[in-house]
């Protein structure tokens, strides 16, 4: 069997996803640990400064009974100039998977294209597919919803920057069917190519996918999701975004437009005062934590199926 990567949310199929998130509230609620791995390792390799996507794959992996071994790019001979193809070549012969937290998407596409193990989007500045599975989770578990059908009743709103978070929420929308909004400023909305491939699933799963920059639109919301105004990568937009992103940020006045059992979830780490309100981080914080904490299980979740 041809190894199987998970470098996109696209990666998935309806069913695959529906797999991943029963696995992941089964592993929540028995909370054991499981000796599977034992003897396997994990390559862990970060471009970029992490917390959650570190250390809840670290866990993961431990608890699962395998071993993550971090890397760091600036330590590795790639930072010397080794080509991602030999890199690819000698991880191959030591790990049992590789996950990569990068900057640029068509490297992990290159890692992809040579490595022999499994490669799992730890983060690009395309998608961040596992942060998604942790989300839709984490709106199903607060939702109580029993499956993912339950979801369609729901009206998801994102608002802010439309980034990796907003490109994997959509993909994920398209896949099983979701109704999602997306509010940006005109200057910062979904890319043409992102929306049109996520408008071919619609006819099938009856998504509802739509792109505003009118703030209005998440009136009714039952989840307001937000991201920083400034991705890694883009600081040197860092003052044209605030300008631009101030009449986003999620507020109590922004709140009042949308349901009375709305949730509200931020990816992390959040800039209190910037895209989200320190009152509205405090009053919605176990939603956030929640969110924060089922990364673990979704990490256990991916890793058992794509490491074999």
């Amino acid at each position: 069997m041809a190894k199987k990567d998970l470098l996109s949310i696209y990666d998935l199929s309806n069913k695959e996803i529906k797999d991943l998130l029963k696995k992941a509230f089964e592993l929540k609620s028995k909370k054991k640990h499981l000796d599977i791995f034992r003897g396997k390792s994990l390559g862990i390799m970060f471009e970029k400064p992490s917390t959650r996507t570190m250390v809840s794959f670290a866990v993961a992996m431990a608890q699962l009974g395998g071993t993550p071994i971090f890397l760091t790019a600036e330590k590795m001979q790639c930072s010397r100039g080794e080509s991602i193809y030999d890199t690819s070549k000698v991880l191959s012969k030591y790990l049992n998977g590789l996950m990569i937290r990068a900057f640029k998407h068509e490297d992990i596409l290159e890692f992809s294209k040579h490595c022999s193990i499994p490669v799992i989007n730890g983060l690009t500045d395309y998608e961040h597919p596992c942060q998604i599975l942790a989300d839709i989770m984490t709106v199903m578990e607060l939702f109580n919803t029993k499956n993912v059908e339950a979801l369609k009743k729901i009206k998801i709103v994102y608002i802010g920057d439309s980034n990796n978070i907003a490109n994997s929420l959509i993909a994920i929308s398209a896949i099983l069917g979701l109704d999602l909004t997306v509010i940006s400023p005109s200057e910062y909305q979904v890319k043409n190519e992102i929306l049109k491939q996520a408008l071919q699933y619609a006819p099938k799963t009856k998504a509802e996918i739509k792109v505003t920059s009118d703030v209005n639109a998440a009136e009714n919301a039952d989840v307001i999701y937000t991201d920083v105004w400034t991705s890694m990568g883009f600081e040197s937009e860092k003052v044209k975004r605030k300008k631009m992103f101030i009449p986003y940020q999620v507020n109590s006045e922004l709140l009042k437009k949308a349901s009375s059992k709305c949730i509200v979830l931020h990816c992390l780490p959040a800039l209190r005062g910037e895209e989200v309100t320190s009152d509205i981080m405090e009053k919605h914080e176990n939603s956030i934590f929640t969110q924060a904490e089922n990364r673990l299980y979704v990490q256990k979740a991916v890793l058992l199926h794509f490491i074999k």
